[in-house]
């Protein structure tokens, strides 16, 4: 099983940038994902989550207005929408296949992890 995220890089303040989390059918295809982050010295934390047919999003209050979570169930694919992106964003994004057909706002809800992006903003 492999999730691969992807579309990370350097971006402004204010900027907008999307990240995507490509992976097998067979993994994503009833599962909920979710994307998470970490930054230097902190603990990783929930960003947002998607349920398997893409109807019921969650979000992090910090990024709730700005962040848009999307999949692409053709595709195998999750997104990632960042908008008005500020410096405190920066850090690195992890996708991750729940265990069930529903994210989670908790580590403990997933199963499976990709190797993660990295998403700087500078101010």
């Amino acid at each position: 099983v492999q999730l691969q995220a992807s579309g990370g890089g350097l971006v402004q303040a204010g900027g907008s940038l999307k990240i995507s989390c490509a992976a097998s059918r067979r993994t994503f295809h009833n599962n909920g994902v979710g994307w998470f982050r970490q930054a230097p010295g902190k603990e990783r934390e929930f960003v947002a989550a998607i349920n398997w047919r893409g109807g019921v999003t969650y979000y992090a209050d910090s990024v709730k207005g700005r962040f848009t979570i999307s999949r692409d169930s053709a595709n195998n694919t999750v997104y990632l929408q960042m908008n008005k992106l500020k410096p405190e964003d920066t850090a690195v994004y992890y996708c991750a296949a729940a265990r069930t057909s529903y994210g989670s706002r908790r580590l403990a809800g997933y199963q499976y992890w990709g190797q993660g992006t990295l998403v700087t903003v500078s101010s």
